[in-house]
């Protein structure tokens, strides 16, 4: 019995769709989320995952599916009936109220022992980093530590289902990748089954078991942050998560062996589509850091000859635009991400030829 409840998702999400007026803010989407597993939905503005959030948490109804929590269908239920915590973008604090009181404040509603309630409110404002300001009224705090306290409000209660919408949003970066941290590691401590919508890649690769890319009201992709990183299954996926050169117009020659303009490239498996027949055209991606260069032409697979178009120093890397040289007909200029190191050593500048390789293993193919 304890075997098949852990195979049971704990909220399962079926074809939900939701209409505003002619325009489909979600469409047909269905996933599924074990119980503990924190869930990303990513995507850009505009995109729906807001929509979905809303629809999962009881304040907006959808056209047509369901969402079932513990096997339970809620879909026509209020957020008072589906056992969740909500932090919503904006605070939605109590004005009258200090720090203390708002996380307080549903623990009353459920008359905890005031000692307890005292405990519980402390230790959360240790957590979110407002240890000794539970005095503090709403007005007293910045937009940051407004949203801390939302934060535990949510979690006050140890709800099953922990709804996040953009919570770190208005915190400045240093607290956001503070608070990411903790906000994940309470997470696993309490086993609490949480879905976040964020449109910051770089929170749901660091924070998620789980990313489900939304694109135009649609689930595009569900996977793990490294599937969905290393094998995006669409070009939008591939271009918003992360960085990627694309080399359009390239035709299969055969099997794993492309051609784009003068240049051929083989292709450990296409990644990212279905197979293609030969003479199909296709756009080829690779991202920025697995392009490796040379400081001389090597006869390794797939390299080719580049002239360095611009340089742009980031620390411990400098982003390089390479121009392509007798590959494509049109003037393909693609990023690669160097080590400071290496520039320095191989005295990289403008204007200099260099010999770079495309890796196999790292190149993902999708259809025209």
């Amino acid at each position: 019995m304890d075997s098949f409840a852990e195979q049971t998702p704990y909220l399962e999400v079926q074809s939900l769709s939701k209409q505003f007026g002619t325009f489909p803010a979600l469409q047909q989407v269905s996933f599924n989320s074990r119980r503990g597993e924190f869930i990303c939905v990513l995507g850009p503005s505009g995109c729906g995952k807001t929509t979905l959030l809303r629809i999962v948490a009881g304040l907006e109804s959808q056209s047509s599916g369901s969402v079932r929590i513990e096997g339970r269908n809620v879909s026509g239920l209020p957020v008072s009936k589906r056992n969740v915590g909500i932090v919503f973008q904006s605070y939605a604090l109590f004005p009258n109220l200090s720090a203390a009181q708002n996380i307080a404040y549903g623990l009353k509603q459920h008359r905890s022992q005031r000692q307890q309630t005292r405990q519980r409110v402390a230790e959360l404002l240790e957590l979110v980093g407002l240890a000794g300001m539970g005095s503090k009224y709403p007005a007293q705090l910045s937009g940051g530590q407004q949203q801390r306290v939302a934060l535990a409000r949510a979690m006050a209660l140890s709800p099953g289902l922990l709804l996040l919408d953009e919570p770190l949003s208005a915190l400045d970066a240093q607290v956001r990748a503070m608070l990411r941290t903790e906000i994940r590691q309470l997470q696993q401590r309490l086993g609490v089954t949480t879905l976040m919508v964020t449109h910051d890649q770089e929170e749901a690769l660091t924070m998620a078991d789980r990313i489900l890319v939304m694109e135009k009201g649609a689930l595009v992709q569900n996977g793990t942050p490294l599937e969905v990183y290393d094998r995006p299954a669409t070009p939008f996926v591939a271009a918003f998560i992360g960085s990627m050169n694309f080399l359009s117009d390239a035709v299969k020659e055969s099997d794993a062996v492309y051609r784009v303009g003068g240049c051929r490239l083989m292709v450990a498996g296409e990644n990212g589509s279905r197979p293609l027949a030969v003479g199909g055209k296709a756009t080829i991606a690779i991202r920025p850091e697995d392009i490796m260069i040379w400081a001389d032409r090597r006869e390794v697979p797939n390299t080719v000859l580049t002239q360095v178009q611009q340089l742009e120093y980031r620390g411990p890397l400098f982003r390089v635009a390479l121009k392509l040289q007798g590959c494509a007909e049109k003037a393909a200029v693609i990023e690669a991400d160097v080590p400071s190191e290496k520039i320095r050593r191989l005295n990289i500048n403008p204007a200099m030829t260099l010999p770079v390789q495309l890796p196999s293993d790292r190149l993902r193919v999708y259809g025209a």
